[in-house]
């Protein structure tokens, strides 16, 4: 590593001819058996140098930068076939996240609770505004706690046509 420092010493006073071929022989020791260590050296020596130095030994770096590896391509996606019947879902899809179009509310009292369920009326979610934060949380709700609420709601006039 010795002739790697002699080089970038020499970089400090030699004229612009001479500092590129001092670049081109570091690029040679950069990409040589011993490549991995001497950029590391260089990396390692650059941070107390002076920063035209400091960008003569990064265009270095660049120069012998190791190519990311390619990502690899998508594999290309079946067209869909154009005479086969789109298909129709009541809901989501199994593990899908919700959306607001898969929810029909069902009950909405203006003090800070509304009650939405699934299209298919198997899930049932209920929204209130948090005390701590003042913002609306939804969570989803237990069949017990389904029929506790609608017995306890039972005559409510919040709850939407329909329900």
């Amino acid at each position: 590593m010795e002739h790697i420092d002699a080089l970038i010493s020499e970089i400090k006073t030699a004229d612009d001819d001479r500092i590129e071929a001092i670049k081109a022989l570091l690029i040679t020791a950069c990409s040589g058996e011993e490549g991995k260590r001497v950029r590391e050296h260089i990396e390692n020596d650059m941070k107390s140098l002076v920063l035209v130095i400091q960008w003569e030994l990064e265009e270095v770096l660049e120069a012998t930068a190791p190519t990311p590896p390619k990502a690899p391509e998508p594999e290309p996606q079946p067209e869909p076939d154009s005479e086969a019947a789109p298909e129709v879902a009541d809901g989501p899809a199994e593990g899908a996240p919700l959306t607001a179009a898969d929810l029909n509310m069902v009950y909405d009292d203006p003090r800070g609770l509304v009650l939405h369920r699934t299209k298919d009326g198997k899930r049932w979610f209920a929204t209130q505004v948090n005390p701590n934060t003042k913002a609306p949380q939804t969570f989803e709700l237990h069949p017990q706690e389904i029929k506790q609420l609608q017995t306890d709601l039972a005559g409510s006039p919040y709850w939407q046509p329909g329900a």
